[in-house]
């Protein structure tokens, strides 16, 4: 009897984006009763003889049969959408799956490897693998309340320059049930296999990104100048994954307390509270004058470089003087951090 493997939500936490929160995903029926199928079917309108009939369009119900689940087997629960947290990816989602097409074969490669590091450690049961396509094992899914299990191919796509990921389900079976496969299950746990390799490969990334950041921390020239704008910034002489994880640690000495931030938009949304004068002299550098408020850090990517922009509470750019006197200081905790690191 081959195993079935049970993938838990807490795994892949971030795999939904649900409009509501509470019970509401584990129950899939609606509490309310079901009167409503017991409607009286329309009728043609009766019109007087040789009355000459108007109907406004606007209200026009098409005469076509439609497709779908009504009463106690319409799934209430918030659809799954698949996680775009692979940079450039387009989602592209049929009958049959979902398909990841990435920007190029370097992508794909990793994102491949991610499929096959998830099938090494067991975290996807194996029925059968090649070097381009891993057909798995029963997998049903813990906490999900699905009524079935399922089996999924994994495929790496190549046509010309067109280069993605796969993910099709491929059989299922009713667990205690005859409950029949809906395109909405289906769909459903299309997505879920899909998130379950693009959050691990987000996570990969994000490690990775940490690791090459701990190890250039010492190698971040700070120099203040202008854009192309002619507009002021600082420029960190760092690719921005690795300005990106340092920044916290960086920016933390100067007063600044991170609250929140989004990578992909490059913002830091932060609190600042000036330190004492002893910290300004530990550092070798004349104190900012940020006032006590709240401000977002700005990052640019440039390539090999990462610019750094402030703006106050207001969404306005902070005065030039203020943002070069920035500079000499980050330059001084980068330097005070290396040599506590060496």
């Amino acid at each position: 009897m081959k195993p079935v493997f049970k993938l838990g939500l807490c795994a892949i936490m971030a795999t939904s984006v649900v409009a509501c929160s509470g019970g509401v995903e584990q129950r899939r029926q609606a509490k309310d009763d079901f009167g409503y199928l017991q409607t009286t079917p329309l009728s043609p309108w009766q019109t007087l003889p040789d009355q000459a009939p108007y109907f406004s369009t606007n209200y026009q119900i098409p005469t076509q049969d439609f497709n779908g689940e009504v009463g106690q087997n319409v799934d209430i629960r918030p659809p799954r959408q698949v996680l775009d947290l692979i940079p450039g990816a387009r989602i592209q989602r049929d009958s049959r799956g979902v398909t990841l097409a990435v920007a190029n074969e370097k992508q794909l490669d990793k994102v491949w490897q991610t499929v096959e590091r998830l099938v090494s450690e067991q975290t996807i049961p194996v029925a059968s693998q090649t070097a381009d396509q891993v057909e798995t094992g029963w997998i049903a899914w813990e906490k999900e309340d699905s009524a079935h299990q399922a089996r999924f191919r994994l495929s790496r796509l190549e046509q010309g320059r067109r280069f993605a990921l796969g993910v099709n389900m491929i059989d299922s079976r009713a667990k205690a049930s005859d409950e029949p496969l809906t395109p909405a299950l289906r769909e459903r746990y299309n997505t879920l296999m899909t998130n379950l390799i693009t959050v691990s490969h987000d996570a990969a990334l994000r490690a990775e990104a940490r690791r090459l950041a701990e190890q250039r921390q010492a190698d971040i020239p700070i120099s203040f100048g202008t854009d192309r704008s002619g507009l002021p910034v600082i420029i960190a002489r760092a690719p921005y994954d690795v300005v990106w994880e340092k920044l916290p640690a960086i920016i933390k000495p100067l007063g600044f307390t991170v609250e929140s931030r989004n990578q992909s938009q490059g913002t830091v949304k932060t609190r600042h509270v000036a330190p004492s004068d002893e910290r300004w002299q530990s550092l070798g550098v004349d104190p900012i004058s940020f006032p006590d408020n709240s401000y977002t850090l700005l990052l640019g990517d440039l390539g090999n470089r990462t610019s750094l922009n402030v703006t106050n509470s207001d969404g306005k750019p902070v005065d030039e003087a203020t943002l070069e006197a920035l500079s000499p200081a980050l330059k001084a905790v980068i330097a005070q951090v290396s040599q506590v690191s060496e």
